[in-house]
């Protein structure tokens, strides 16, 4: 039995098809290879059948043609024999079901070669034993309360607590032309921004606020990123790959997002300690004189409120022949009359070669940037793959970056700076003098010491089940073993009761967890 095949479906009605058995399963079996073909039988009384293919179903002829010379449609094909069709339809039916036994039997023999889960689960116990492990408070912050929050209980019970460690800084995220801009641009504009920048996701307001994060830092240009850890992570990794034969020196305290960056990049690397400078200076007048160099820190450091010597330590690169990348994330919206940060505070801005912030600390929204010049931007905007291909910032989180930027250049903002410094400073007055071990920071970051992964995870708890008081423990691997810590950071708008509930809480809570003050 022969089969023709011609370039166009019809349909016959499924009693024509029913006369034959024989045409009957093929019906059955041409519709298992391509559910798209039908028949049309030029005689039910010989033994071969038309099929007709069809490209397009839409420009199909509402007929069939029988006259295959002068047919437009009609096109010659090759003969098949139809037994042969039904024999290899079946092999493959076959072939297919023994694929899925064949693959349900490999799954089950990959888990008894290796028990993933098994796996899995004690390195989950092992964080636990360890105290590392994680527990995320559910937090529910009404912007007209703030710093006092509502800390949801067993999914339904509701209990107000003080929050003593948000990176909201200043508390912009609450602000109210912060909020009204917000809303704005959602109602006006969508929730979205619709793609990556290069398709589709590139609005004026994208453009505004790179233009307004450059006039900020002084730059020529900035790029606009998902995040800070994605804007290190990728112009760390990017640079140093493109540029040839680059030596990475970087900070022994630098964030975990630089350190992926520099990782990732495989390029040759040293570690100086950390805000060393002449450790840095040793380094880079080892290295050959004519390859690039990146020396890679950050200005504010995250955990211990370090602040670097910007100037040294630019002077040093540059006397060297490499390029500062200076991470600003825990220093904009908190320094400088601009709230540039400390390159803006000690008038180091034409220094720094490549800045990267955020827009989720001091400013209130979320996302991170870099600024530079226009020839380093374009490079990492042209082949940075955490750019690229990536959905942009939607427009809301935009509009309110813009909102905080401009308070932040505005005498509002400098007022906030100034009560923000003068709460920090207060804070660590009052842990001194009560005992505390409080690290040495410059900044308006407050360590306190503990040493302890347990004991820091326990007061913490106390302070938050005993007294309403929300502080994070630091422990590994944010921080070295034996280095864990209660990161506190004051905010503008807790109040002098506030403090000293803090102060008094908090000597509470570490005398119960067997801790002693000096």
């Amino acid at each position: 039995m022969l089969i023709r095949q011609s370039s166009y479906i019809s349909k016959l009605s499924k009693n024509e098809l029913k006369k034959n058995s024989i045409l009957n399963s093929m019906e059955k079996c041409l519709f298992s290879i391509d559910p798209r073909r039908t028949f049309v039988l030029d005689s039910l009384k010989n033994s071969s059948v038309q099929v007709l293919n069809s490209n397009n179903l839409d420009e199909r002829p509402p007929f069939i043609c029988t006259d295959s010379v002068n047919c437009p449609f009609y096109k010659e094909a090759k003969n098949i024999d139809l037994i042969e069709l039904l024999k290899k339809t079946n092999s493959q039916r076959v072939s297919k079901n023994l694929a899925q036994k064949s693959q349900k039997s490999m799954v089950k023999n990959a888990h008894e070669l290796f028990d993933y889960e098994k796996f899995l689960n004690k390195k989950i116990t092992d964080k636990k034993n360890d105290g590392s492990y994680r527990y995320f408070k559910k937090v529910i912050r009404h912007a007209e309360t703030f710093p006092k929050v509502q800390q949801l209980e067993n999914n339904h019970e509701l209990r107000e607590i003080t929050i003593w460690c948000s990176n909201d800084y200043l508390g912009l995220g609450r602000h109210p032309y912060v909020q009204s801009k917000v809303v704005e641009a959602v109602i006006k504009y969508g929730a979205g921004s619709g793609g990556t920048r290069n398709i589709s996701g590139s609005t004026p307001l994208h453009y505004k606020l790179e233009d307004e994060l450059a006039s900020l830092h002084q730059k020529e240009a900035a790029l606009l990123f998902t995040s800070c850890y994605v804007a290190n992570d990728t112009s760390l990794y990017t640079l140093a790959k493109m540029l040839p034969n680059c030596h990475i020196v970087s900070d022994s305290g630098n964030h975990a997002s630089m350190i992926q960056g520099i990782r990732n990049s495989n390029v040759p690397r040293t570690i100086f300690r950390h805000n060393d400078v002449e450790h840095l200076e040793e380094i880079l007048k080892n290295l050959p004189a004519n390859i690039p160099k990146i020396v890679a820190f950050e200005s504010v450091h995250s955990m211990d409120g370090s602040i670097c010597d910007l100037h040294k330590m630019c002077d040093i690169t540059h006397k060297y022949g490499g390029i500062a990348f200076v991470d600003e994330v825990h220093a904009v919206g908190l320094y400088g009359h601009n709230g540039a940060g400390i390159g803006e505070r000690d008038k180091a801005l034409d220094k720094m070669d490549i800045i990267t912030g955020t827009l989720g600390k001091a400013f209130g929204n979320i996302g991170g940037y870099i600024a530079g010049s226009s020839n380093l931007i374009d490079t990492i905007r042209s082949y940075g793959s955490g750019f690229i291909f990536t959905t942009s910032l939607p427009p809301p989180v935009l509009a309110g970056s813009l909102a905080s930027i401009e308070i932040s250049r505005s005498n509002e903002g400098r007022e906030l700076r100034q009560k923000h410094q003068f709460y920090s400073k207060l804070v660590k007055e009052k842990l001194i003098k009560a005992g505390f071990p409080v690290m040495n920071s410059p900044s308006h970051i407050v360590p306190v010491l503990v040493g302890n992964v347990k004991a820091a995870s326990g007061i913490c708890e106390r302070l938050s089940n005993d007294h309403g008081i929300y502080i994070q423990a630091i422990n590994y691997p944010t921080v070295a073993r034996g280095e864990e810590r209660l990161r506190i950071v004051p905010n503008p708008h807790h109040t002098m009761k506030m403090i000293d509930d803090l102060v008094f809480s908090l000597v509470d809570a570490w005398i119960k967890t067997g801790l002693s003050l000096n």
